[in-house]
């Protein structure tokens, strides 16, 4: 069975060698860098087995991008908690969106007008919200998204696709990329929003699409890997009037 690896870091900016992957599924890490040659330092290693290549990699990588817990405990945070985060943050708030529904959408108002074919009053919905992003947006504040989109696109995604008017009016910058394009550029689906590119909440959901509670990541390496993500996204999603 092909191993599920995330990338976790390099130890290199020019060559990308050595660095650091994990296996998702086992939590096995695996490390690639220049192989050790000289035969004096070989034969003076214990437990070399046959099969195994001797390689040389910085502490500094290690240190960096190593797993520092075998058993990670999540940080489960409150909504109210949650919240705070978008008037707290400094300057950036990005979100990945990957799911192909989000069971609150379809409570709303909006989406019963969406669902009958009409279209949909977006002035008055969630008025609070609304003014909210736009104070902050107008402090310089940069608010961003990228939403992966099937194809053909889902109800749900049609809806956000409708909705990402709204939330362009007030400030914020959204983005689609198709999940074929996600998929070949081995982006993790999971949805979070990354602020001030050192702090990461990744918002969990259930099998029926409802948000169970939202983590709060903070280890450098873990948030430098959602960065990481965030960069290739952006990189190839386009604004969501262009992708409509």
């Amino acid at each position: 069975m092909v191993r599920r690896l995330r990338f976790n870091g390099t130890g290199s900016g020019v060559n990308g060698c050595p660095a650091i992957h994990e296996d998702l599924d086992s939590g096995e890490v695996i490390v690639h860098g220049p192989v050790l040659t000289d035969p004096s330092d070989i034969a003076r290693l214990k437990h070399l087995g046959p099969d195994e290549v001797p390689i040389v990699v910085p502490r500094a990588l290690l240190v960096d991008f190593g797993p520092k817990e075998a058993d990670r405990v999540a940080d489960i945070i409150g909504m109210d908690e949650f919240e705070r985060l978008f008037t707290q943050l400094e300057h950036t708030a990005w979100r990945l969106e990957t799911r192909r529904r989000y069971a609150s959408d379809e409570a709303t108002d909006t989406w019963a007008q969406f669902s009958r074919g009409e279209p949909v009053n977006w002035e008055g919905a969630n008025e609070q919200w609304c003014a909210e992003r736009r104070e902050q947006s107008a402090l310089g504040k940069r608010f961003e998204r990228v939403r992966l989109l099937d194809s053909p696109a889902t109800p749900g995604q049609l809806y956000l696709l409708d909705n990402a008017r709204r939330n362009s009016a007030v400030g914020e910058d959204i983005r689609c990329l198709g999940r074929a394009d996600a998929q070949r550029l081995q982006l993790p689906e999971e949805d979070f929003w990354i602020f001030d590119s050192r702090l990461v909440a990744l918002l969990n959901f259930d099998a029926d699409d409802n948000l169970v509670n939202v983590e709060l990541i903070t280890e450098p390496a873990a948030v430098n890997r959602y960065a990481q993500v965030r960069d290739a996204a952006w990189h190839y999603a386009v604004p969501y009037d262009t992708y409509a």
